[in-house]
């Protein structure tokens, strides 16, 4: 018997959600009116159907990295995977201090932006942006490479199409981190032992 293994980022758990929704399924402006109800203030429903319809499409198994909500594993029947590529930030006194912002997407920009803005408004010399997610949907590389950070730092999760590259910009790949956790869950070794 073969097994099917699935290997998501989290940002793209909800967009492959959307797409089979709203582009395969007839009555699109029915279904999309449902969407944004079920998906309004909290995205459990949403989440629920999308590991219903990847269970259903014959994955035993799913390997998510950083997912936006952790609370998204529980919705699975099959075993759930979930690796971290970030740190936790501490915030506190930042007059003449570097400053590391951690999120885990990186979207419009605008929040991390108004907080590199605080940042530099209460001293900070220096302000670093670190996300696993780069989704960069517009401003955000305009906001990101205005002059308030002095590297924003992302990883590979999701590709970073070549218009939205700029000079501040660094980007990581998992590909040695997700490759060492499948490895781990095909010879059934722990995969929490990774981060230890």
């Amino acid at each position: 018997m073969s097994t099917a293994r699935l290997w998501i980022t989290g940002t793209g758990f909800l967009e492959l959600f959307k797409h089979i929704f709203l582009f395969h399924l007839p009555k699109l402006n029915q279904n999309e009116k449902m969407l944004h109800r079920v998906t309004q203030g909290r995205e459990s429903i949403a989440a629920k159907l999308v590991a219903n319809l990847i269970t259903e499409a014959g994955a035993d198994r799913v390997l998510a990295c950083d997912l936006h909500s952790g609370q998204s594993m529980g919705y699975f029947d099959i075993p759930v995977d979930h690796v971290y590529c970030q740190v936790m930030n501490l915030i506190g006194d930042v007059k003449g201090k570097v400053a590391v912002m951690v999120d885990d997407m990186i979207d419009t920009a605008g929040t991390i932006a108004k907080g590199a803005a605080l940042l530099h408004d209460e001293g900070a010399r220096e302000v670093y942006a670190c996300s696993t997610h780069a989704v960069f949907s517009p401003p955000a590389v305009e906001r990101l490479s205005s002059g308030l950070f002095q590297e924003v730092i992302i990883t590979n999760t999701i590709p970073v199409m070549e218009k939205n590259y700029f000079p501040q910009l660094t980007v990581l790949s998992v590909a040695n981190l997700l490759g060492e956790t499948i490895w781990r869950v095909h010879d059934d070794c722990s995969v929490s032992s990774i981060f230890q």
